[in-house]
């Protein structure tokens, strides 16, 4: 009656993403950031030092930042440690007491502790709508486009996209922000969103250019044949890198800085050269 102990798995990439139906352009102007549950109760099924949650609070601070950065809202969902039968109804016959019996465990993890001009929203059902003045916010500010990360994916997540849906707000599930029961879960509420309700992209869609070097090496790596971890200096075409995956990195990142082209990078192909480049003040 209560949530399984949960275990690791690979998180989504880029070639286990569904087809979107619909062809949405995330936009600054129109987008709120949405971080669903990420409270220590629903954190701990997957018990301490977990990779797979690390990297999706990774994930999830680096969306965070870039939003802060360009003036989008940001909201949290988080249950209260305190509901009485009334306010949870049938919430306990499906989960049982859940954080009534762990009131210690309520706080939103450390890594992603909600800031000043963050807003907390009070979580009462599966959908972040239910309850809570999440619309009329959106509404009042001119948002109509949610960013949606947390767990879990096929639960909370989901709904929270077909709510939005409804509600004819554009939801974007981030996959490689998202954490779920298992690996099969967390697909079926990818393609559910990508075929009926919203659009799914990974957190680099949403992210022009990294913001940290450990993003910028988090980006890079996959890019590479070796399976070894290049340092800072040392030549990425050495470890594989092609010149195609270049010019994509070029047109993506010229977007931010005009002066960014596939010869500036290949000139001095290491991730120190580059990170030079991504961190230099934004014009």
């Amino acid at each position: 009656m209560t949530i399984p102990a949960l275990k690791a798995y690979a998180l989504p990439a880029a070639a286990d993403l569904p087809e979107n139906k619909v062809k949405w352009t995330f936009e600054p102007a129109r987008g709120a950031l949405l971080i669903h549950d990420m409270q220590n109760y629903f954190i701990n099924f997957w018990g301490e030092d977990c990779p797979m949650i690390k990297q999706v609070i990774s994930n999830i601070a680096a969306l965070r930042e870039y939003c802060r950065q360009n003036g989008i809202p940001v909201y949290y969902t988080a249950q209260p440690n305190h509901q009485s039968d009334k306010d949870r109804a049938l919430l306990n016959d499906m989960w049982g007491p859940g954080l009534n019996k762990h009131p210690e465990q309520q706080k939103v993890v450390a890594e992603l502790a909600p800031e000043e001009g963050d807003e907390v929203l009070v979580k009462w059902r599966y959908s972040a709508f239910h309850r809570s003045p999440l619309e009329q916010h959106l509404k009042e500010t001119g948002r109509d486009q949610l960013i949606i990360c947390g767990v879990y994916a096929h639960i909370g997540c989901l709904t929270t996209a077909i709510d939005a849906f409804m509600r004819d707000i554009q939801p974007f599930m981030v996959a490689d922000a998202l954490a779920d029961f298992s690996r099969d879960e967390h697909l079926m509420a990818l393609k559910y969103t990508a075929g009926r309700a919203g659009k799914v992209v990974l957190t680099e869609d949403l992210l022009p250019v990294p913001l940290s070097m450990a993003q910028l090496r988090a980006l890079v790596q996959p890019m590479l044949d070796e399976d070894e971890t290049p340092e800072e200096d040392e030549n990425l075409i050495d470890y594989g890198l092609d010149s195609v995956r270049m010019m994509a990195l070029a047109a993506r990142w010229r977007k931010v800085y005009g002066d960014i082209d596939f010869v500036m990078l290949a000139k001095e192909p290491t991730l120190a050269a580059w990170w030079r480049l991504l961190s230099r003040e934004r014009a």
